[in-house]
């Protein structure tokens, strides 16, 4: 394996300098651009092949959150992770149903940037299930779910409905299991099929669709 390829979008150089010195200091893990603006982050994306996007959320020209919409529609394989100041925020709530993979505040410690960055790229949900579905309920109160959206639903089977609606309320892949009486194993090749099924990229998006759809409401009940 050669290592992560990771693109810092910042306007902000001290920033995007300290990110590049902390991920560059590891062995596996390789810089290979840097964006001043959410138009340069994109035009990175194209030319550099990232498996990693960290584009902050705040950007001129053009914003972090439409930044990652285009990568996400261009078919980039790169995996957006949205660098914020604030915690469950608005902007993050829409990042991710732009397609961004998760979130990380800029005072994250060095070890766990790093970390972070392996996660995303193993194509793992950077956000904890239970943050996730906070932030959706938090904001998802009136999504519109157009016909196209609610559509794909009909891919799935009845069982792969279930497990995506037990994913979109924060339940582990041994949560659900027991709660289905199926094995790990068997939860894990259901959810791969509902990601291939419906085009989504994790678990995040997974959810983030469970709510888009209907499947799932917000504040409907716990796990």
């Amino acid at each position: 394996m050669s290592g992560v390829r990771v693109l810092l979008a910042d306007d902000q150089e001290l920033v995007r300098a300290g990110f590049a010195m902390i991920l560059e200091a590891r062995d596996d893990i390789t810089v290979v651009g840097e964006a001043a603006d959410g138009l340069e982050a994109v035009e990175l994306a194209a030319t550099t092949d990232p498996d990693v996007v960290l584009m902050d959320v705040r950007m001129p020209r053009l914003d972090g959150i439409e930044a990652t919409r285009r990568i996400v529609e261009s078919g980039s394989r790169a995996r957006v992770v949205m660098l914020t100041t604030f915690d469950l925020d608005e902007p993050v709530f829409a990042a991710l149903r732009a397609g961004a993979s998760g979130f990380l505040l800029k005072d994250i410690r060095p070890a766990e940037l790093a970390e972070a960055v392996r996660v995303v790229a193993r194509g793992e949900a950077l956000l904890a299930p239970t943050v996730t579905r906070r932030l959706l309920d938090r904001f998802a109160t009136g999504l519109p779910a157009g016909p196209a959206q609610s559509a794909r639903l009909d891919a799935l089977t009845a069982r792969e409905a279930e497990v995506l609606t037990l994913v979109a309320r924060a339940l582990t892949n041994a949560e659900i299991g027991e709660r289905l009486f199926l094995t790990q194993a068997t939860v894990k090749t259901h959810v791969s099929a509902i990601l291939m099924k419906l085009g989504l990229r994790d678990r995040v998006q997974a959810a983030v669709f469970a709510y888009e759809t209907g499947l799932v409401r917000p504040g409907s009940g716990g796990p």
